[in-house]
């Protein structure tokens, strides 16, 4: 057997003076390069080490998420390497702030597994995100060509078909999560879900730490849940649902309480992102075949979308969930407790519904993305929000939405029925404002007041907790000055 020949290596370019292996020596820098429809695009802001230049760090990037290794290796010549090389095209500064870049890159479609985040995650954030070489590095956004897209099943059922399941349509949805949220017996938790349920709202929900604890077991929870449900139902003629969280340490268990839920009539089941992207992708499969709603509480993110300048965007998380499926996700309220800078709500919430979503830098928005035919995910919004917010809730966040007032509901000074029939009579009141062309946004809280004139309920809400916001500034804000544009 004859022996390849190891590739020569001169001893001085093989590293820089910075110790940064030469990336843009080996290719994966390419500033003359123009994207194919077929490539994945990322935008990422990278942080370099003092000394390394930008261009350099972005073929780091590329090169490490994609063929390279730390040095040269004679097996590139068993292959075509340089087409499954990544491409950083584009580096801009990001302006008013030194020392932060925009890194556009570009990646073959051959790189990534067919309907599989967890492959599409291991390799585009898989070990960049400790390089030496940076400070800091963040995956702003992504553009999925639509090619990659057709290989996913994407929601179960998406927005339209859910409004024909519930026949609800014209207004926000309305929700809340049972409180307090841990340490309720399943009696007791049902005797909240049916009080809500009867004073007008359509969902109920188990929060994200709800699974099975020795205060209440899951099965239990279900049946009081249901019980509720179905009473609800009957009493005000209306589809209502609770979402029964089926999140377990194993798949086995989740598959075990989803199929009860369904036996016992649920309309809708939830899980959490912390079970992670395979078994999130199961349960959309499930969920699709049974007919089922797929609620995704994004417990965790906030571990790694918040911060400005490392982790990961939630507009990327956003596109990953749409991809493997589900039906409704939390995406931020604007005017509640959690962070959410208005623009940046606003590109989320895009993402999720559109069909297509141009580039707005306003918005965080990087890349034109093309979802196809791959049905909306209903955004939730829930932390903090209560009736006299309704007016800026309905403007900011739109009509395709879930408005979770838990607090805001059985926080109510005259109980859990009444604080739900003061956020429908809120919802109500304003839609109908802007049916008839109103400036309801301005108009919102007169229109509320005169509301709460003949509703007691909305009143009572209104005087405790009318002057109640959550006014601090945001952490992640969009880069409007920013020039990177793609090719």
């Amino acid at each position: 057997m004859t022996a390849i020949e190891t590739p020569p290596r001169d001893a001085a370019t093989d590293r820089w003076s910075s110790g940064v292996i030469p990336y843009a020596q080996m290719g994966y820098w390419e500033p003359d390069y123009v994207p194919k429809d077929t490539d994945l695009l990322c935008a990422f802001r990278i942080t370099p080490q003092d000394g390394v230049p930008p261009e350099e760090a972005a073929a780091a990037v590329a090169g490490e998420s994609s063929t390279a290794t730390w040095t040269v290796v004679w097996t590139d010549r068993l292959t075509a390497h340089e087409h499954y090389q990544a491409k950083a095209y584009k580096v801009d500064p990001v302006a008013g702030t030194p020392g932060q870049y925009i890194a556009l890159i570009a990646y073959a479609l051959d790189l990534f597994e067919e309907g599989s985040i967890a492959n599409l995650t291991s390799s585009i954030i898989g070990n960049v995100f400790g390089f030496k070489a940076l400070r800091a590095l963040r995956l702003e956004d992504m553009r999925i060509p639509l090619h990659y897209v057709n290989t996913f099943q994407g929601p179960p059922h998406g927005i339209v078909m859910e409004r024909e399941y519930l026949n609800k349509y014209g207004r926000p949805l309305l929700g809340a999560t049972t409180k307090p949220k841990l340490g309720l017996s399943a009696r007791n938790y049902g005797r909240v879900v049916y009080e809500a349920l009867r004073g007008g709202l359509d969902f109920t929900k188990d929060d994200e730490n709800i699974n099975s604890q020795p205060f209440m077991r899951w099965r239990d929870r279900y049946l009081a849940s249901m019980e509720a449900v179905n009473k609800a139902m009957a009493e005000t003629g209306e589809i209502k649902g609770h979402y029964l969280n089926v999140t377990a340490g194993d798949m086995e268990s989740m598959y075990e309480r989803a199929e009860f839920a369904k036996e016992i009539g649920s309309v809708i089941i939830m899980m959490d992102l912390t079970v992670g992207y395979t078994a999130m992708t199961s349960m959309s499969k499930w969920a699709r075949r049974n007919g089922v709603l797929l609620h995704l509480h994004r417990a965790g993110h906030g571990t790694y979308t918040r911060q400005k300048t490392h982790g990961v965007s939630f507009r990327v998380i956003a596109k990953w969930c749409r991809l493997l499926g589900v039906d409704h996700i939390h995406a931020g309220t604007v005017v509640g407790k959690l962070e959410g800078d208005p623009n940046m709500v606003r590109g989320y919430y895009d993402t999720l519904r559109d069909g297509f979503v141009p580039r707005d830098p306003l918005h965080g928005i990087y890349f034109d993305q093309d979802w196809g035919s791959m049905p909306g995910v209903m955004p939730v919004a829930s932390g903090g929000i209560h009736a006299g917010q309704t007016h800026q809730l309905l403007h900011y966040l739109g009509e395709d939405v879930v408005l979770q007032f838990g607090g805001g509901t059985i926080g109510h000074p005259m109980g859990v029925a009444a604080g739900a029939t003061a956020n429908r009579t809120a919802v109500e009141l304003i839609v109908q404002a802007r049916n008839e062309g109103r400036d309801y946004f301005t108009e919102g809280p007169e229109i509320l007041r005169a509301g709460g004139r003949w509703c007691a309920p909305l009143r009572a809400a209104l005087d405790v907790w009318g002057d109640i916001s959550f006014n601090y500034e945001s952490t992640d804000t969009p880069d409007v000055a920013t020039t990177a544009t793609p090719a």
